[in-house]
């Protein structure tokens, strides 16, 4: 590292330390997950690294740079940090960055703090695996949301651009990249055609969700998101808001109400013990095992078409 380039980042550090307190309160010890993609441990320091902004990203990443010699892939926050809407840096997160050759990161407005990570490490590329994909805009906020990976169709776009950012910023394994992404791709075209061969004949797509996770995997499948109960992760809905959701799923005969795994189902166990709806889960994939899968992906879709068949059918 050049030695301005270090300064500032340790400047960063004591400042972000200081701001935590002397507890140490959001502070991470150490990397959300790391594939040394086939590299020694020895050779590490060496290694092409890349580094991922959070899980799901990460799941998409080592699949296009698993198992290749010489390349190394790390998650940045933990894998139980979840959606980074409001995530603040930690000196932990900046020491992770340090040797980085390549972040990539969902973008799409998800990575508030992109900007300062820029600022410490200008010469950083980052990646932005959202790039181009057409983001649908709330309604209530009038503004974007950056959930895209959730739509298969939008996570195969997103394989697209991190393979094409990584044979750009490393010729060298440019055809394992290549082979690795096809491979992926396969994969989650399959998975995308059997969800919608297991879909199409569903009659009642009315759905009620426990946040906005899930609007381009309504809109790949042909569902209506006819109410939202937590448009934010933690806030509780109001008497009021409650009182509402209640009165759409009575009027339009809603039988799901689809939580996720990450947050607590008692608002959704609330609606459904006064309308008669039924709680299932779907997954996000915003959090994950520290020693991720890469078949991850695949493997939460299945089981969300699984819960979806039970539910709708």
């Amino acid at each position: 590292m050049k030695p301005i380039k270090a300064m500032v980042s340790l400047l960063l550090c004591a400042m972000l330390l200081s701001a935590c307190g002397a507890n140490g309160s959001g502070i991470t010890s150490e990397p959300g997950g790391t594939a040394d993609s086939g590299a020694l441990s020895g050779e590490a320091g060496n290694a092409f690294h890349i580094v991922t902004s959070f899980y799901p990203i990460y799941v998409l990443t080592i699949n296009v740079a698993g198992g290749i010699p010489g390349v190394r892939v790390t998650n940045m926050t933990e894998p139980q940090s979840g959606c980074l809407h409001d995530y603040e840096l930690s000196p932990a997160d900046m020491k992770t960055l340090e040797d980085a050759d390549l972040f990539v990161i969902n973008g799409a407005g998800m990575e508030t703090f992109v900007d300062q990570i820029k600022d410490v490490y200008p010469d950083l590329p980052v990646v932005e695996a959202a790039k181009d994909i057409p983001l649908i805009v709330d309604e209530h906020t009038g503004e974007a949301n950056p959930h895209v990976w959730v739509s298969i169709s939008n996570a195969i776009q997103q394989v697209g651009n991190i393979e094409k950012a990584l044979v750009e910023a490393d010729p060298a394994h440019a055809e394992a990249y290549r082979h690795n992404a096809e491979e992926f791709r396969g994969k989650l075209e399959e998975q995308k055609e059997r969800m919608h061969e297991a879909l199409k004949d569903i009659q009642s797509r009315d759905i009620v969700t426990f946040h906005e996770a899930f609007p381009y995997f309504a809109q790949e499948f042909g569902l209506n998101i006819v109410a939202v109960i937590e448009r934010e992760p933690g806030t509780e809905p109001s008497p009021a808001e409650l009182k509402e959701t209640i009165e759409i799923i009575n009027a339009l005969g809603v039988k799901a109400i689809f939580a996720e795994p990450q947050y607590s189902a008692e608002a959704a166990e609330t609606i459904a013990s006064e309308t008669g709806a039924k709680v299932y889960l779907l997954d996000p994939l915003v959090t994950g095992p520290k020693d991720a899968d890469p078949d991850r992906y695949v493997e939460t879709m299945e089981k969300n078409l699984q819960t979806l068949i039970e539910a709708l059918k």
